[in-house]
């Protein structure tokens, strides 16, 4: 596995090259084409700390935690799970990851939050 720390203006390039979206985010996953084992396991990682560092910021909370997070989120991807077409499974693996690795929060039930937050208004 590698990671790629970077900014906003190549991970908005990479996401839109890739992923076909011309803006920026936290993180990226390129899983491996031959992953090991029966779960796919390996890959790239691309994390923008610019973005990171505004959530950090926002959520009052040191950089390396959230950079943390999003590594976490990202490696769960590589592994083969994803929370957009799966029935929360990536968000339990998640859930009882970070509290194993004493991360305060999840990315997959932050976003959660943050959606219901903005329903309520």
């Amino acid at each position: 596995m590698s990671v790629l720390l970077t900014g906003d203006k190549e991970i908005q390039r990479l996401n839109r090259d890739f992923r076909g979206k011309d803006r920026a985010t936290d993180v990226l996953s390129f899983p491996a084409a031959d992953g090991l084992g029966p779960r796919r396991m390996g890959g790239d990682l691309a994390i923008s700390v610019e973005t990171a560092a505004r959530e950090a910021e926002r959520r009052g909370h040191a950089l390396d935690l959230e950079l943390r997070v999003l590594l976490l989120h990202g490696v769960l991807h590589l592994a083969g799970f994803d929370h957009e077409t799966d029935s929360g499974q990536m968000a339990r693996r998640e859930k009882a990851l970070q509290k194993k690795l004493g991360l305060e929060h999840g990315l997959i039930a932050r976003a959660a939050a943050d959606a219901s937050k903005r329903r309520r208004r």
